[in-house]
């Protein structure tokens, strides 16, 4: 069973800052390397990607420069910052607490899913 993809809206930061720690990256290729990593389950539009990382810009957690690709065609690639890599920390410890809290009420409700 595939997780709603209505989850994706509350992680989007944590997922483009998580994909940047990896190595410097342009838009068409973090859509590409979220759909890859999630099984095709999620799926970022440009128009949401790009605000996404316009804001983070903004704040100083990544910066942006073009570089030419094989083809000649310049792409804009994003680099997470010291700030972006602080960010990154926070929102993981922010995930892992709300993982934490959803899975104990789940596992307190489990015990009442035999029929009647």
């Amino acid at each position: 069973m595939k997780p709603d993809k209505n989850l994706l809206s509350g992680s989007t930061t944590l997922l483009v800052l998580s994909l940047l720690a990896s190595g410097d990256k342009y838009g068409y290729e973090m859509i590409a390397a979220l759909e890859e990593k999630s099984d095709h389950t999620f799926t970022l539009r440009e128009g949401t990607l790009y605000p996404i990382l316009h804001g983070l810009e903004r704040e100083g957690a990544v910066t942006a420069y073009e570089k030419e690709a094989p083809s000649g065609r310049k792409r804009r690639y994003y680099h997470i910052t010291r700030t972006g890599l602080t960010l990154l920390g926070e929102k993981r410890e922010e995930w892992r607490t709300f993982r934490h809290l959803v899975d104990a009420i789940v596992a307190e409700g489990e015990g009442s899913l035999s029929p009647a």
